[in-house]
C-alpha cells in the first residue's frame, strides 16, 4: 500500500486545553479560519460532519468525514474527502503536544494512503505545496485565536 503524510508544525502559547478549545469550536470557524470556512456537527468520535473547505482564491468543496479519533486535548482526526476505500483514504489530524512552560506544540497534517496514492507520490512536491500552503495559514490562525484568549 500506497502512502504519503504531509505535516505541518506550529508552537502556540497557550495550554493544550486552550488549543483544544480552539479546534472543537466548530461554531466560531467563520470568524477565524481561513481555510475551512464553517463546520457542522460535534466533536464526538463517530460524528459524520459537514464542512466547507475555502482556502483563499480557491473554489472549495462541502464534504461529510467522520471523526476516527476524538481524544480531548491530545488529538482531533478524520477520514474523509476524497475517499475510495482501499484505492484511496484522506485522514486529515491535529496532535496537540504539551510543552514546558503552558505552551503546545500544534502537529496538523494529512495521511493519504491506498492504491491510488501512488499518484500522490508521483505528483509528490505540488500536493506537498498545494496542502501545506493552507494548513500553514490555519495554524498562523489558530495561534493567533488560542494566543488571545478569544473563544
Amino acid at each position: 500500500m500506497y502512502r504519503k503524510e504531509i505535516v505541518t508544525e506550529t508552537e502556540i502559547d497557550a495550554t493544550p486545553e486552550r488549543v483544544w478549545r480552539v479546534l472543537t469550536d466548530f461554531a466560531s470557524y467563520p470568524q477565524w479560519n481561513p481555510m475551512l470556512k464553517w463546520i457542522e456537527g460535534q466533536p464526538r468520535l463517530g460524528e459524520r460532519l459537514r464542512i466547507r473547505f475555502q482556502p483563499e482564491g480557491r473554489r472549495g468543496q462541502t464534504f461529510r468525514p467522520r471523526l476516527i479519533t476524538v481524544d480531548p486535548d491530545r488529538e482531533l482526526r478524520w477520514l474523509g474527502f476524497p475517499r475510495l476505500p482501499g484505492f484511496i483514504d484522506v485522514e486529515h489530524y491535529w496532535i496537540i503536544e504539551e510543552k514546558p512552560g503552558g505552551k503546545t506544540n500544534l502537529l496538523h497534517g494529512t495521511l493519504i494512503y491506498g492504491l491510488f496514492a501512488v499518484f500522490v507520490l508521483v505528483f509528490s512536491k505540488r500536493v506537498e505545496r498545494a496542502i501545506k500552503g493552507p494548513f500553514e495559514l490555519m495554524n498562523r490562525a489558530h495561534k493567533e485565536r488560542a494566543e488571545s484568549g478569544q473563544h
